[in-house]
């Protein structure tokens, strides 16, 4: 999931025109479940031509289909930043991709996977963040706003937890679930084995990105951008 800055709202739609993406190849997940057991150059180079046929260009097809209503969409690189990680090993085992109004995408051996919010916030973003939160009608908003969500399958997911109250909260807060949140993203996961469901990914993605609309447009009010230079956040 990207850290990469607060995504734009996603905007609401009819059903997509013209969608020709029929979803990823079971040989998708071969080449993810082979990855994971083997992390490693040589399993990389023998089966590449594998994961651009059979992983990027379905990729590239889906984020085609979303373009019109989501816009342009960009595929992260498969190679993990290792500088810094105890966890040596060089390739990611998931695509993934962000749209350029809001919005994720990924495919790994577990399925595919779509997600909408800010993952991880700046100092002052998680500030404003909160104090929405804690406040009585904007907090009592952003739940009614999540219902919807959590009703339809979607899981609240955030770069990191406290494992108690923030300071200056009380810990019994009526909100105390997401105070602790230090990012809110609405996360949705379809498992290869959910069969006809993923016979139309474009349509299923963009469906979950217009329910996620609400929660976009409450981050981009009471949220924003941060106004912090890069290195201070």
């Amino acid at each position: 999931m990207s850290s990469e800055g607060p995504p734009a709202v996603a905007r609401c739609g009819p059903s997509l025109e013209g969608v020709a993406f029929r979803g990823w190849p079971a040989e998708a997940v071969e080449f993810y479940e082979g990855l994971e057991a083997d992390n490693s150059k040589q399993y990389w180079q023998q089966h590449k031509a594998g994961y651009e046929e059979h992983v990027l260009a379905p990729m590239q097809e889906l984020l085609n289909d979303l373009a019109s209503e989501f816009g342009a969409g960009r595929v992260f690189r498969p190679y993990r930043d290792v500088r810094f990680s105890t966890d040596k090993s060089p390739y990611k085992t998931q695509i993934a991709a962000t749209l350029e109004r809001g919005g994720y995408v990924q495919f790994s051996a577990d399925g595919l996977a779509a997600g909408c919010g800010m993952y991880a916030l700046a100092a002052d973003q998680l500030d404003r963040f909160r104090r929405s939160i804690a406040d009585e009608l904007r907090g009592a908003d952003l739940v009614r706003r999540l219902e919807p969500l959590r009703h339809a399958g979607a899981e609240l997911a955030a770069h990191d937890r406290l494992k108690s109250a923030p300071r200056g909260y009380a810990k019994d807060h009526p909100r105390i679930d997401l105070l602790r949140l230090k990012g809110l993203v609405a996360w949705r996961q379809w498992p290869p084995e959910a069969g006809a469901e993923l016979e139309q990914p474009s349509s299923l993605v963009a469906t979950f990105f217009r329910a996620c609309a609400p929660l976009q447009a409450w981050l981009a009010e009471h949220v924003g951008e941060s106004q912090l230079e890069a290195r201070r956040r």
